[in-house]
């Protein structure tokens, strides 16, 4: 059993919930009518990211007033049970609890004023703050309620659709991303997207990337930081395979590997998260240079 989280570790977080799916209406998300852009928005949305097949012609998901499904609190997990393959409610609680600690320590440090998103882990469809979602989004981060929605089969559709690799910490990265777009939410920094910008340069590509980035610095810090007690950190120092797996979740996501599955060629004007190479380069670089090599903002190219 590969062994991502300390055997013995015990999570201390509330941050995540399970169940609370079903009963969504999957019907506001505009999956018909908009021919291959639609296709390739539900595609890239499925792609850690925030959900844009809003940008897509019909209705797009909108805010909500109505209150978000809520699920079962997830408690009680161990690290030998988050290291199990088929256990990802216990496996995204370690994450949970790990990128809290991560977040919660590096913030501080920076002076921002913190706080951890929720995360639900929902099946087939789920309401949410930013109105009705589906399966077919994949993974996504949801800013007027500060949480992350997730259903637990993307992780077999990443593996069974897209062709990689798969392992523990390629799981978490999906995770990681997401926690990445709530620290964006917290310090403005999404607020820099503009709807409808794409291509390789496009606010919503360094958004992505930045959230890869991110994604990256978590990986090689989690496993410096302390539990409560200032005992041994909750995360396992990556092994190079388990890198090397997350690598390739990013390279198999890349909006140009994603365009030629869809039966077209590459459109670099269309991306909306970033080439294979675009992901993998900055998934690196924040894990050779942690938080403070992840302004894809300031730089001249990303």
């Amino acid at each position: 059993m590969p062994m991502t989280f300390r055997g013995d570790a015990g999570f201390d977080t509330s941050a995540v919930s399970t169940g609370g799916g079903g009963g969504g209406r999957g019907g506001a998300i505009a999956v018909g009518g908009g021919g291959i852009v639609t296709l390739l928005l539900v595609i890239a949305s499925m792609i850690f990211g925030v959900d844009l097949t809003g940008l897509a012609p019909g209705d797009p998901i909108s805010p909500q007033s109505q209150q978000q499904q809520q699920g079962e609190e997830v408690t009680g997990c161990t690290g030998e049970q988050a290291n199990d393959p088929a256990n990802v409610t216990c496996r995204m609680e370690g994450g949970a609890d790990s990128m809290s600690r991560f977040w919660t320590e590096t913030a501080s440090a920076a002076g921002v004023e913190y706080q951890d998103p929720t995360v639900q882990l929902f099946d087939r469809q789920v309401q949410t703050g930013c109105g009705g979602a589906t399966s077919a989004v994949g993974p996504f981060y949801c800013p007027p309620d500060q949480r992350i929605y997730l259903d637990e089969t993307f992780f077999a559709d990443m593996r069974d659709r897209f062709g990689a690799e798969g392992g523990n910490l390629a799981e978490l990265y999906v995770l990681a991303h997401e926690w990445g777009h709530h620290v964006q939410n917290l310090t403005g920094q999404l607020q820099n997207v503009q709807q409808g910008d794409t291509g390789p340069q496009s606010s919503a590509v360094r958004s992505e990337l930045q959230a890869d980035c991110y994604a990256g610095a978590w990986i090689a810090g989690a496993s410096q930081v302390r539990d409560d007690d200032g005992g041994a950190p909750v995360l396992i120092e990556p092994t190079r395979e388990e890198i090397s797996q997350a690598m390739d979740a990013a390279q198999t996501i890349g909006d140009d590997r994603l365009q030629e599955m869809s039966g077209g060629g590459s459109n670099p004007e269309g991306w909306t998260h970033g080439s294979s190479e675009q992901r993998m380069r900055w998934l690196e670089n924040g894990m050779e240079g942690g938080v403070g090599a992840c302004d894809t903002w300031s730089a001249p190219e990303v």
